[in-house]
C-alpha cells in the first residue's frame, strides 16, 4: 500500500543490458504512476551515432521494442506512462518504434518524443575547450563523431504533461528521467532548489535499478543478499514536499535497506554536497535513512542551490580498431606457456603485420592482471592469455585475433578456447557549452 498523496516511480532499467523480467513484475504488481528505463551511458549513445551512420533507421536502443512489448500491457491498464532516454543517437526512430510496438498491442498509445540534445554544430561553432585534453575541440586530432548534451527535467516533464503514455528521450541526465514526472505533477519550478535536491536524490538512488535492490552490493560473505537471479527492482513513493520511501515488489528478491541505499547515494558522485545536474547543484551531505518497514527505506536530507549556467556535452571520436584475441592455457607451467604464446603473437604482430611494438598489450587473466602489475602474478591451474592493439585500422585490428587463434596448431601446447574480435573504438570526451544555446523540443506522435 503507498501513501495517500504520493507519486509512485518505478526503476525499469538502469542500464541499456539491463533484465526486463523485473520491469514487467514492477509494472504489473507495483503498479507505478511513472516506469522508468535508463538505458544510456556516455559510450552508448556515442557508439548509436556510430551505428546511426552506417544505418539511419538505427541508433537507439536495440531492446526498446522488446521492453515496451513486455510491459506495455501492464503500464496500459494500471495508467503508467513509461519514461526511457532509450532514444539514444536517433530518439525519432525509437519514438516511431514506440508507436509501432504500442499498435501491434492494439493500445494507440500517444508517444513524446524529446530532442535537442543532439549539439554536434553547435560545438564546432562555439569550439569549446575539451576537459581531457585541455584544449579547444579544434585541436584534436581525432574525428569527432558526436556531441550530446545532458539536458535536464523541463523537457521531460513537458513530454509528460502532453498527455503521452510513452516518453522517449535521448541524452537526459540520469536523475532527470524521474525528476521530470515529479516537476510535472507536483508543479515544482526552476527556483525551487531544495524541492529540486530532493527530487534529484530520488532519482540518484533509482537510477540504476538492481544496484538499490542488492545487484552490485551483493557479497557472499560480508553482504549477502537472498534470490539475488530474481531481484526485484525498486520504486520510490514521494510526497509533494519531496520526501520518498523506497521499496521492491513483496516477496522478490534482492535486499533494499539503509545500508544498499548508502551505497547507492555515494555511486558516481565526487563531492556529495555538490553533485552537479543540469537541474540543480544537489547536496546529499544531509542525507539520511530510516527503516520504514521490510524492504522500505524513508530518504530525507537533501538540498540543493541554482543549477549551473552550462550544460555538460559528451563527445565522442572515433578511435581508431581494437584487436584482440583470447587463449586459454592450463596444467603444469600453464603460465610459462602462456608468456611464450604472447611472445609469438607479439614477435610475429610487430615483424609480420608492422604493428608498433607499443601498440600490443598482453593479459593473463587469472594470473593477476586485473591488478595491472599492483600485485604478484599467482600460480594459476589455468590461465586465460588476452593480447589487444589499438590500431588505425580494421585489418590491422583483425591481425591481432588471427596470430592468437594460430597458436592453435603452431605452439605452444594445451591452447584451447580461442576467441577473436575487432571492433571499432568510440573515444568519449567531455566539454561544456552555455546553456542558452541549447534548446530542446517536444514532439507528439499518435
Amino acid at each position: 500500500m503507498r501513501a495517500p498523496g504520493t507519486l509512485r516511480l518505478g526503476a525499469g532499467a538502469g542500464f541499456a543490458g539491463d533484465r526486463i523480467d523485473p520491469a514487467v513484475e514492477l509494472a504489473r504488481r507495483a503498479r507505478p504512476d511513472y516506469l522508468v528505463f535508463e538505458c544510456l551511458g556516455e559510450r552508448t549513445v556515442a557508439a548509436g551515432h556510430a551505428r546511426r551512420l552506417a544505418d539511419p533507421a538505427a541508433g537507439f536502443d536495440p531492446l526498446l521494442a522488446a521492453r515496451l512489448r513486455a510491459v506495455l500491457p501492464h503500464c496500459h491498464s494500471a495508467g503508467t506512462t513509461v519514461v526511457t532516454n532509450s532514444g539514444a543517437a536517433n530518439p525519432e526512430a525509437a519514438g516511431e518504434c514506440a508507436r509501432h510496438e504500442a499498435g501491434e498491442l492494439g493500445l494507440g498509445s500517444r508517444i513524446a518524443v524529446v530532442t535537442g540534445d543532439d549539439v554536434l554544430e553547435l560545438v564546432r561553432t562555439l569550439d569549446p575547450v575539451v576537459w581531457e585534453t585541455g584544449t579547444p575541440l579544434s585541436e584534436v586530432g581525432d574525428e569527432l563523431l558526436s556531441a550530446n548534451a545532458y539536458l535536464g527535467a523541463e523537457p521531460v516533464a513537458e513530454a509528460v504533461g502532453s498527455g503521452a503514455d510513452v516518453v522517449v528521450t535521448g541524452r537526459v541526465a540520469d536523475p532527470a528521467l524521474y525528476l521530470g514526472p515529479l516537476v510535472h505533477e507536483f508543479g515544482w519550478r526552476v527556483g525551487d532548489h531544495d524541492l529540486l535536491g530532493k527530487g534529484t536524490l530520488v532519482g540518484h538512488l533509482l537510477e540504476c535499478a538492481g544496484q538499490l535492490t542488492g545487484g552490485y552490493f551483493a557479497d557472499p560473505v560480508t553482504k549477502p543478499v537472498p534470490d539475488p537471479a530474481r531481484l526485484g527492482f525498486p520504486f520510490a513513493d514521494v510526497r509533494p514536499d519531496g520526501a520518498a520511501v523506497f521499496g521492491k515488489p513483496d516477496g522478490s528478491g534482492g535486499r533494499l535497506d539503509r545500508r544498499t541505499c548508502g551505497e547507492q547515494l555515494l555511486y558516481e558522485v565526487d563531492d556529495p554536497g555538490a553533485y552537479v545536474t543540469p537541474d540543480v547543484v544537489a547536496d546529499f551531505s544531509g542525507v539520511t535513512f530510516t527503516d520504514a518497514g521490510t524492504d522500505r527505506v524513508a530518504a530525507r536530507g537533501a538540498t540543493g542551490g541554482p543549477r549551473p549556467d552550462g550544460l555538460k556535452v559528451t563527445l565522442g571520436f572515433r578511435g581508431g580498431w581494437l584487436g584482440e584475441g583470447q587463449l586459454t592455457y592450463a596444467g603444469p607451467r600453464c603460465i610459462d606457456r602462456a608468456r611464450m604464446a604472447a611472445d609469438i603473437v607479439r614477435e610475429r604482430l610487430v615483424a609480420v603485420h608492422g604493428l608498433p611494438e607499443d601498440a600490443v598489450e598482453v593479459e593473463y587473466i587469472g594470473a593477476g592482471a586485473a591488478f595491472r602489475g599492483l600485485a604478484p602474478a599467482s600460480d594459476p591451474t589455468e590461465v586465460r592469455l588476452r593480447v589487444s592493439a589499438r590500431v588505425p585500422s580494421a585489418e590491422a585490428a583483425e591481425a591481432v585475433g588471427w596470430e592468437v587463434e594460430a597458436l592453435y596448431t603452431n605452439g605452444p601446447a594445451g591452447g584451447g578456447g580461442a576467441r577473436r574480435s575487432a571492433t571499432e573504438i568510440v573515444a568519449v570526451r567531455s566539454c561544456v557549452v552555455p546553456r542558452e544555446h541549447v534548446r530542446p523540443r517536444v514532439t507528439v506522435l499518435g
